[in-house]
């Protein structure tokens, strides 16, 4: 990869988890100045060395407003500029499964992190990235923002939130050289998925992906890249899937070519 992002300064947020610490890496190797921010218990300063190429990091809590200002006059005091936003930090909870059964703990607490954090640093974000120039912000939503099930409700809600967010932003401040799109993932490799969700549901996401296996932190960071750059200076507004056409085919498809194979292998 050439260095297309030479000179540009990056926040990544979540940059300690699968997704957001390969996007640093990615960003970092285009040529990015990155900041990597993510909450106090994680380790922050060992993520920033494997990052290398000067990544710098900072803490952030996303449900304090001061935390998030905070974070985006560190970038500024620290490297003058801010060109791109990535926000990929997600709470998500156990205790987050159907309506019936919510807590208005779970449901406050996931929209304070997720929706609220997202506005938030888009909302400090944005005035340093028009005197910037312009830049691009990056917003991590979900598959599950489109298609439900019964697992995450809260969750989907916020991601549902955050595409909309997207949307607004690349219309108010479209004009003043900011540009922000939303990635919807499918089910990606991460940390927190291998301790989160049970093997036999990751199984039977893989065999709704159409490549026949669930997603790599490395393909939606570079994702990440490719809408943060110059490339897709005419993307803006839109929400992308990278979910391996999860949601593109008719239900059931699995069992639907398990059952055509059956009768295509009887006799005739």
């Amino acid at each position: 990869m050439t260095a297309e992002l030479e000179n540009k300064v990056a926040i990544i947020t979540g940059a300690c988890g699968g997704i957001g610490l390969e996007t640093s890496r990615v960003l970092a190797r285009a040529g990015a100045r990155v900041v990597l921010a993510d909450l106090p218990e994680t380790d922050l300063a060992g993520a920033a060395a494997s990052v290398g190429r000067g990544a710098v990091h900072h803490v952030v809590d996303l449900t304090n407003e001061v935390s998030v200002r905070a974070l985006i006059d560190f970038t500024i005091d620290t490297f003058g500029r801010l060109d791109i936003v990535d926000n990929n930090a997600a709470h998500s909870d156990p205790a987050d499964m159907l309506v019936t059964q919510m807590t208005v703990d779970v449901w406050d607490d996931t929209f304070t992190v997720n929706a609220r954090g997202t506005m938030l640093m888009c909302k400090y974000a944005i005035p340093r990235l028009i005197s910037a120039g312009g830049g691009a912000i990056v917003n991590i939503s979900s598959a599950t923002a489109h298609a439900a099930y019964d697992m995450s409700t809260a969750y989907a809600c916020t991601k549902a939130a955050i595409e909309t967010l997207t949307r607004y932003v690349a219309t108010q401040y479209g004009r003043h050289g900011v540009r922000c799109n939303a990635i919807a993932p499918g089910l990606v490799r991460t940390p927190r998925l291998e301790v989160g969700l049970p093997q036999p549901i990751v199984d039977i996401f893989a065999t709704h992906h159409l490549a026949g296996r669930i997603g790599e932190p490395h393909e939606i960071a570079e994702l990440v890249c490719f809408l943060a750059s110059d490339r897709a200076a005419f993307i803006t507004g839109q929400v992308i899937a990278a979910d391996s056409g999860l949601l593109a085919h008719l239900p059931g498809l699995p069992q639907i070519r398990a059952s055509v194979a059956e009768l295509q292998s009887q006799p005739s």
